[in-house]
């Protein structure tokens, strides 16, 4: 955390000279549109006494992953607009990068203002995925940050973890000072409060006091805080607080009225090609469909949409600010949002003749319409639609609760080849519980039914299916948190008997495209994402054995990670399979029991046992979307005192002036 003491000294000059020897340099210039450079001391005022509170943001993957992110982004904004506070950003170095920044002695820096993230009163890290944690390493390494909370003095930054994986932040509770679960907006800037008038008050208490402070207000988690006991067997006996005030249960935030929050404002536009390019406005927040598989969907409810006037308003400025072509209504399931409908022709007929196009993530098979389709291509771009049945057969679909029948997908189909489509993308999940290999080989089945359908109703036989395949990952805060993950091998082999029918197929095999993740990468995402505080001597010894963006197929190495649980586990006598092939029962006490999501635990396990009685055929259970029917007690809206906040407005988009190119 930065002493008082004079403002740092860009790191650009020292930078500068070295960017021609290392790849893609443009990633490490900043100067973006619409970033900010602060004063360090802008909160100081006239008379130089107010305190300001720095925050260095990262997402710890490579800028071209890490700008176009969402929460980063619009954290981003919401403090940079408190004049007391100053928020930067930073992302992962490239390999080269790094070997550059150590060979000359230059620490972990901002893009904005080139200063060195150790000397920020916070840093703090968005997770979307648990395959960054080798990442948050090399930053706090480099950084000059001591690797371990427990070894960092007062004058290091507070390494605070946000993001859905924040949500089991155990396996990195070591490297941690603090974790945050939810929704960012408001907490951020209570923190801030916080260390505002800690340091105001000239920091009493040291480190130890202020994430005090922050721990006792039950909203920020403080790993230090809280003792890990387990039992004879390796399991998790208790996680209970050490000292007075820390509450047993850490709650997430919710963010209630989206449309309070039109964030981001002032999208950043990117000076080298990034993963998406264009402006995203998230339409609602949360889900109930009810997936058994989705976190997103779980940790994130009650759902809470924006209204169609703050859509349009958010559409307009960030295409003025920016200057982006497409815009994507984002959420977790779009066209579930009840005044989708007018969202899309209100949007449509405002940029009608404009260069400016709409999308929409991929689309559940039962809330797509042609109607809506025709919309968003309405100005003549007509990319793939892409639909998620996740499971081959229907009674895989059953036990996830992806309540799609096989009739309903072809119908769908049918419609968008009949109205001009040409290419549909399927997504599926492979390795999930209760699978066989006839309910992976009906994804074929299913394909090749979508072709057929497809060349009867278009008369065409240019028609095109991509068939994409995930692994599967049991996830903390979903009812299968219990489930045996499928190990890697029997994972390929029935990728690969798939890929054999389906190249196989002389009549529909060449019109049928296959994309698939090897059972892999998955299996230590999963070991990472059920992982215990034990865990994280693994991670250490796969950092300091080279390990670095283990999200990336050409960086990972699962050999390093296998050796590295058999020497960083052997001392407790469990390995890789305890933490993912293992299923778990209800009296296990989980590493993330503290840590609070709104579900209730015995719901979730209800939730459990009714797909696995759907799986054996004793059950025919059905959880519906308490959007539309009465609530099934999931827990959230009571515990977390939240409430759905949904349409229809009854309202319309009116066009502000019809846009057109000149």
């Amino acid at each position: 955390m930065s002493a008082p003491a004079s403002a740092p000294e860009s790191l650009f000059p020292r930078l500068e000279p070295l960017l021609p020897t290392v790849s893609k340099p443009i990633q490490y210039v900043g100067g973006e549109l619409n970033s900010t450079v602060k004063e360090w001391d802008a909160g100081a005022g006239v008379d130089g006494s107010g305190e300001t509170v720095r925050w260095a943001l990262m997402y710890p993957d490579a800028y071209e992953v890490g700008l176009p992110n969402q929460g980063v982004q619009i954290l981003y904004e919401v403090l940079n607009e408190r004049d007391w506070i100053v928020a930067e950003r930073t992302y992962s170095v490239w390999p080269d990068m790094e070997r550059v920044l150590r060979e000359h002695g230059i620490p972990q820096f901002t893009v904005d203002g080139h200063r060195p993230v150790g000397e920020f009163d916070l840093f703090g890290i968005s997770f979307s995925t648990e395959l960054g944690y080798t990442n948050l390493l090399t930053a706090l390494d480099l950084a000059g940050i001591p690797l371990h909370a427990a070894d960092r003095g007062d004058h290091d930054p507070i390494v605070l973890a946000g993001g859905h994986a924040a949500f089991n932040p155990e396996p990195i509770a070591d490297f941690l000072d603090a974790a945050v679960l939810g929704d960012g907006e408001e907490v951020v800037l209570a923190i801030s409060e916080v260390v505002r008038e800690w340091k105001g008050e000239g920091r009493p208490g040291g480190r130890d006091e202020v994430l005090r402070r922050l721990a006792v207000s039950g909203g920020v988690y403080v790993p230090r805080f809280y003792d890990v006991a387990y039992a004879v067997d390796a399991t998790i006996e208790a996680v209970v607080p050490n000292r007075p005030g820390i509450p047993f249960r850490v709650r997430k935030h919710t963010l209630m009225d989206l449309d309070a929050w039109p964030y981001p404002a002032k999208p950043l536009v990117p000076l080298a090609e990034t993963v998406h390019e264009r402006y995203s406005v998230e339409i609602f927040r949360g889900c109930t469909r009810g997936c058994r598989f989705c976190q997103a969907g779980m940790i994130t409810r009650p759902v809470r949409e924006r209204s169609i006037q703050t859509i349009g308003e958010m559409v307009e400025n960030g295409i003025r600010k920016s200057g982006f072509e497409e815009v994507g209504l984002l959420s977790l399931s779009s066209a579930d949002h009840t005044e989708i409908a007018e969202v899309a022709k209100g949007l449509a007929d405002r940029y009608e003749g404009s260069n400016v196009s709409l999308s929409l993530p991929s689309t559940r098979v039962d809330a797509f319409n042609i109607t809506l389709a025709n919309e968003f291509s309405r100005n003549g771009r007509r990319s793939g639609l892409t639909f998620a049945p996740e499971g081959g057969s229907e009674r895989m679909r059953k036990v996830i609760n992806k309540m799609v029948t096989e009739e309903d997908l072809i119908r769908t189909v049918a419609t968008a080849y009949g109205n001009g489509w040409r290419q549909v993308k399927l997504y599926f999940m492979c390795g999930l519980p209760t699978e066989t290999d006839d309910d992976v080989l009906a994804i074929a089945d299913l394909a090749r039914e979508v072709i057929r359908k497809g060349r009867e109703v278009s008369g065409r036989n240019d028609i095109r299916c991509t068939v994409s395949i995930g692994g599967f990952v049991p996830k903390p805060h979903t009812p299968f948190q219990w489930a045996a993950q499928l190990d890697h091998e029997t994972t390929d082999e029935r990728l690969r008997k798939l890929r054999e029918v389906v190249r196989a197929d002389k009549r529909f095999g060449r019109a049928i495209g296959f994309r698939y993740h090897d059972g892999q990468p998955g299996i230590i995402e999963g070991l990472l994402s059920r992982g215990d505080r034990r865990v994280g001597a693994v991670i250490e010894k796969v950092w300091r054995d080279g390990g670095r963006f283990d999200g990336w197929s050409e960086h990972f190495s699962y050999e390093r990670w296998v050796a590295a649980c058999e020497a960083a586990l052997a001392p407790y006598a469990i390995d890789l399979d305890w933490y993912t092939t293992r299923e778990r029962d209800y009296d296990e006490v989980l590493p993330w029991d503290h840590l609070d999501s709104g579900l209730e635990k015995d719901w979730l396990w209800s939730d459990w046992e009714d797909a696995l009685a759907v799986a054996s055929g004793e059950a025919d259970v059905e959880v519906e979307d308490c959007r539309w029917t009465p609530c099934y007690d999931c827990g959230v809206c009571p515990e977390m005192n939240t409430e759905i906040q949904i349409g229809p407005t009854g309202r319309q988009l009116l066009p502000l002036s019809v846009v057109s190119e000149a």
